[in-house]
């Protein structure tokens, strides 16, 4: 494998290959691309499944912080808006003792306001409603590779597609996975992880769990790898986990393998270096990886592959633009697959 300094991207490389692929078609059988989808079609199944999954409604639990309203029947003295205290109690007036509000419903907590004013000899036949005028005290945060990181606030039980879904779907460089934070009864937190091929492909249940206020969810960022040139199609595909390799095969069986007119042999791995931020070419004999002849060549986060036919070479030797220059606008495809 040889290394040479890089000269320039080829902003053309993948215009080079539009004649090519409107004449040939993909390979099939052993050969084919390992099912893929975009990442419209990723989010599109997420809304699809959490709008199945929609729990059933149920009763509020209240929670510090919230805002209620208590309504005592003709005793207006007695009626007000309140703010659970973050230690999850409310006063009133004419009642000493605080109230302990949170963990219960709406209508738990009219029986025990009117418990409290009939022991004490306030009022004979009490009659109290109590409204929820603002939640904000089951809180589920969700960040990272999401289209709208945002606050979801669980106002009945709650599953995880649903706040996923809420928040847009996942990004093209979302992984497979989603980590929950959740902090235990001594306030420690505790990771929990999810897998997203088990959620959305394989359609396990068990995957979709109950989520609640106070946790995080958090979708981690993949890395892509971009391949380009003289194959079937051209894209960047993301490195499912932090514990596959990619490589030159692997990347160019997700993109359909080569065309007939293509120039394996000719190959180059262009790479930016993360120090220098500099790019440079790595020279692949792909065609003798192909007959055993050499060995595999693992690639990196944001590498681009570029397999040639003999008009691409010569563009490659006269391109003057950045790496990265390549990877606009390029369609990101993800799967389960490979």
């Amino acid at each position: 494998m040889k290394v040479r300094p890089f000269i320039g991207v080829v902003s053309l490389l993948v215009f080079a290959s539009a004649p090519l692929l409107a004449q040939q078609k993909p390979e099939t059988g052993a050969n084919a691309a390992p099912s893929l989808e975009t990442i419209q079609q990723t989010n599109q199944k997420i809304r699809l499944l959490a709008n199945a999954s929609v729990t059933q409604p149920g009763e509020y639990a209240l929670g510090a912080g919230d805002m209620i309203k208590v309504d005592v029947f003709d005793i207006p003295e007695l009626s007000r808006q309140i703010r659970i205290d973050p230690s999850g109690y409310i006063s009133m007036p004419l009642i000493q003792q605080r109230i302990l509000a949170a963990g219960l419903t709406p209508f738990e907590l009219e029986s025990k306001i009117a418990g409290m004013l009939k022991a004490r000899g306030l009022v004979s036949h009490p009659q109290v409603s109590v409204f929820v005028i603002q939640r904000t005290s089951q809180p589920i945060t969700v960040i990272g590779a999401v289209e709208h990181p945002l606050v979801y606030q669980a106002v009945r039980p709650t599953t995880l597609l649903e706040v996923l879904s809420a928040a847009g779907g996942l990004t093209d460089t979302a992984g497979d996975y989603v980590t929950i934070t959740r902090p235990d009864k001594t306030g420690k937190p505790q990771l929990d992880r999810v897998s997203l091929r088990d959620l959305l492909d394989r359609g396990d249940p068990k995957a979709n769990v109950a989520v609640r206020g106070g946790d995080v969810i958090t979708v981690p960022k993949a890395g892509i790898v971009y391949v380009v040139g003289a194959v079937n199609r051209p894209g960047g595909f993301v490195i499912q986990n932090d514990t596959d390799q990619m490589t030159t095969l692997k990347a160019l069986a997700l993109a359909g393998g080569a065309m007939t007119a293509s120039k394996p042999q000719d190959a180059v791995i262009i790479r930016k270096s993360g120090t220098t931020g500099r790019s440079q070419e790595i020279a692949v004999n792909v065609k003798n990886i192909l007959n055993r002849k050499a060995q595999d060549v693992r690639l990196l986060p944001n590498d681009v592959l570029f397999i040639p036919d003999s008009a691409g070479k010569r563009a490659l030797a006269k391109a003057a633009e950045a790496a990265l220059s390549i990877t606009t606008g390029i369609v990101i495809l993800r799967g389960s697959h490979y």
